[in-house]
C-alpha cells in the first residue's frame, strides 16, 4: 500500500495550529476518556461479534512486475472474535480492484495471542494470529483453479472452483506453507468506535511473520455487522 496523505488530516492539522493554548490547556487537564482507559478485557468485549470489509481492499505483494513495481492483490475480509480468543478470517480475493472477478476463497480458524499495548493509537494491541485450527483454500475462479492444479498438486486432490481443500498442516506453496507448522501474523488491533483497524501492510509487501515485522500504521478498518 502506498503511502497517501489524505485531504482530512491537512484539515485536522491546520484546525490544530488555530487551536488557542487556552482551549489546548483545558483539553489536557481533561480525564481520560473511556476509549483511552479500556482494559484489554474491555477490549476484547467490545471485539465480540462479526465485522466486515466496507469496500475491497489493495495490499501490496512481494511479487513484482517487469517493471519492478510491486504487483497488487485485492480482496474483502470477513472476521469473527468468539470466546476463548478464537478467531474466523474469510478472506475473497479477486483479480481486479471493484471485486467483480473473484480468484479464491480463503478461510482461517485459530487464536488470538495479546502481546501488551502497541504504540501506534491509544488503545492499540500487539496480537499474534495463529491458524492451528483450520486453513482452507477454494478457487473461485477456473484459471486459479488450473493455476493450482499445477503448483500445489502433490497432497491434495483435483482443484475445482468452489470445491474447498484444507491446508491446515502441509505444505502450500503458494501460500509458502511448510508441513507441520502453523500460520502465524504479528499483527495488531484497534478498536475505535464500530470500526477494527488492524496493521497496515508494508509496503515492500514484506508479510508480518516476523515480530521485526509487525505493522507501525493502521489498515482501513473492518465495520461491525
Amino acid at each position: 500500500m502506498r503511502i497517501v496523505i489524505p485531504c482530512w488530516l491537512v484539515l485536522a492539522a491546520a484546525l490544530a495550529a488555530c487551536t488557542t493554548a487556552p482551549d489546548a490547556a483545558r483539553r489536557s487537564a481533561q480525564p481520560p476518556t473511556e476509549r483511552n482507559s479500556m482494559s484489554l478485557q474491555q477490549i476484547k468485549q467490545g471485539l465480540a461479534g462479526e465485522w466486515a470489509s466496507i469496500a475491497p481492499e489493495i495490499r501490496p505483494s512481494a511479487v513484482k512486475n517487469p517493471d519492478g513495481t510491486l504487483k497488487p492483490f485485492y480482496l474483502k475480509r470477513s472476521f469473527k472474535y468468539l470466546e476463548g480468543d478464537v478467531f474466523e478470517l474469510t478472506i475473497d480475493n479477486s483479480a481486479d480492484p471493484y471485486g467483480a472477478v473473484p480468484l479464491a476463497r480463503i478461510f482461517i480458524r485459530g487464536h488470538m495471542a495479546w502481546q501488551g499495548p502497541h504504540p501506534v493509537a491509544e488503545g492499540a494491541q500487539k496480537v499474534d494470529f495463529v491458524a492451528d485450527v483450520a486453513y482452507e483454500v477454494t478457487p473461485l475462479n477456473p484459471a486459479f483453479a488450473d493455476l493450482l492444479g499445477k503448483v500445489a498438486a502433490q497432497g491434495y486432490g483435483p482443484w475445482q472452483v468452489g470445491q474447498a481443500q484444507s491446508i491446515f498442516g502441509k505444505t502450500f506453496v503458494p501460500f509458502g506453507l511448510v508441513a507441520g507448522t502453523n500460520f502465524k501474523e504479528y499483527d495488531l488491533v484497534y478498536l475505535r468506535g464500530d470500526m477494527l483497524f488492524w496493521g497496515a501492510r508494508n509496503i515492500d509487501g514484506r508479510g508480518f511473520d516476523t515480530e521485526a515485522n509487525r505493522p507501525t500504521n493502521l489498515q482501513i478498518p473492518l465495520a461491525r455487522k
